[in-house]
């Protein structure tokens, strides 16, 4: 499992500005808050961050205004699948120029019926487009979203074609037998979580981490299920809080904790939810455990 991602990384929210454009400054101290609260890396525009909704040149400044704030380039892994295979070339080469070298990958997602052999030659096609052996794919399993699977038979194939460049998944379908299938059919890759609650018997059963977003609100609670399952009720009881819409609301929760207005905004087909729902569920959560000062 060779440079793959592991341990506690944010699928970080995206801050917006006034004109609905990505906060640069607030991207970046937000940032710093992740990586000094036990964060090991940032994941940019991935679901939490709302990465289908920005285009490749906004996700790349981000990256650069990311890079130039001090976070080292290993401890950035960037969303780059996309529709269009050539667009998810074309992003990830770009974000390699820019000293990257995880891209989490989503399949094609429009298409919806589609062969787990079509899903594994889309992805063997990025990583043979892309062509650097620096490259570390995690592959991103996220179907009740993207309405497509990564299969995990696949990622055992791509993984004995590509070696470490086939490096990971994320599976964030908070199925526990959806974990174990990419255990026993790509053993050799980092298989991270995306459910915060399944932390701990992940890393029992052999996973590295997770990529998750409660970690943006909670990154306390989160920290301590790497130390065992005394932290899984208070995680579960924090979960538990989260309203629909799961994007809008995380954002009303930071709104709330940091004081910063900018945190509700969000962009269409999103709405911003009434401030007051991130002001209610912040001051609950701020009773389990002790939060970190906000940034």
């Amino acid at each position: 499992m060779t440079d793959c991602i592991r341990g506690l990384w944010s699928a970080m929210t995206t801050p917006l500005d006034a004109d609905g454009a990505v906060d640069h400054a607030l991207l970046a101290r937000h940032g710093k808050f992740l990586l000094d609260n036990g964060c090991d890396g940032l994941v940019p525009f991935g679901t939490t961050g709302e990465g289908s909704s920005f285009s490749a040149s906004e996700k790349l400044a981000a990256v650069e205004t990311l890079l130039k704030s001090g976070v080292p380039a290993d401890k950035i892994a960037l969303g780059t699948g996309c529709p269009a295979i050539p667009d998810s070339i074309g992003l990830t080469r770009d974000m390699m120029g820019l000293g990257l070298v995880h891209a989490m990958i989503l399949p094609p997602y429009y298409y919806r019926d589609v062969t787990e052999q079509g899903i594994e030659d889309a992805f063997a096609a990025i990583i043979e487009g892309v062509a650097s052996d620096r490259l570390r794919v995690c592959a991103y399993h996220i179907p009740q979203i993207s309405g497509v699977p990564t299969p995990a038979p696949a990622l055992g194939r791509l993984r004995a074609r590509y070696g470490a460049v086939m490096a990971g998944v994320k599976d964030s379908t908070g199925d526990w037998n959806s974990f174990l299938a990419f255990r026993a059919h790509a053993p050799d890759i980092g298989s991270l979580v995306g459910s915060e609650v399944l932390i701990d018997r992940a890393l029992a059963a052999g996973g590295v981490g997770t990529i998750c977003g409660m970690v943006n609100i909670v990154p306390h609670l989160v920290a301590a299920m790497f130390k065992g399952s005394a932290g899984t009720a208070d995680m579960t009881a924090a979960c538990g809080m989260i309203e629909q819409p799961f994007l809008p609301v995380i954002k009303s929760i930071l709104a709330a904790q940091t004081g910063e207005a900018a945190w509700r905004s969000v962009r269409p087909p999103f709405r911003p939810v009434d401030a007051s729902v991130g002001i209610r569920i912040a001051r609950a959560m701020a009773a389990i455990g002790q939060n970190p000062a906000a940034e």
